[in-house]
């Protein structure tokens, strides 16, 4: 057998396994998010899961363990910007303007507090605003590739 097929092999099993439990991680989130009007169908958790690891592809990254979704959804689903009707597209969105941002950073900033960064961003000076929040993005990037910290943006 070749070597590269098992490569790509085992690499696919791990990428079905990986969705699967973020897909099942996602999917717990609704109890909490419920309170707020928003819950996720298994098909829009799915698809959030797979918008994930397409990004972590686009992006040229790698994330072990559940990754970053759940906790996004956890740090917006108080805001009052979103609907139900909004929630499951502004979460695809934020979902690849979280990894794009991380490398945009450079990798300079942790995971908690870039998801920080678009919570308040999102709810505050954005007023929900996903073009904004991009264009503050780039700002926050500017700031670290200056060699500043995210604490002094």
């Amino acid at each position: 057998m070749d070597k590269n097929y098992t490569n790509f092999a085992l690499i696919s099993i791990n990428a079905a396994i990986s969705e699967k439990q973020v897909t099942d991680n996602i999917l717990l989130c609704n109890e909490n998010t419920k309170k707020y009007g928003l819950i996720l169908t298994k098909q829009q958790a799915l698809a959030l899961s797979q918008t994930r690891t397409a990004s972590l592809k686009e992006s040229k990254r790698i994330e072990f363990g559940n990754g970053i979704v759940d906790k996004l959804i956890m740090a917006v689903c108080d805001s009052p910007y979103i609907t139900q009707e909004t929630y499951e597209d502004t979460l695809h969105e934020l979902i690849n303007l979280f990894y794009d941002l991380k490398n945009d950073t450079w990798d300079r900033v942790s995971d908690a507090d870039l998801i920080d960064f678009i919570k308040s961003s999102f709810n505050g000076c954005c007023h929900g605003s996903i073009e904004l929040l991009m264009e503050k993005s780039m700002q926050l990037a500017e700031h670290i590739h200056g060699g500043k910290k995210i604490d002094t943006f």
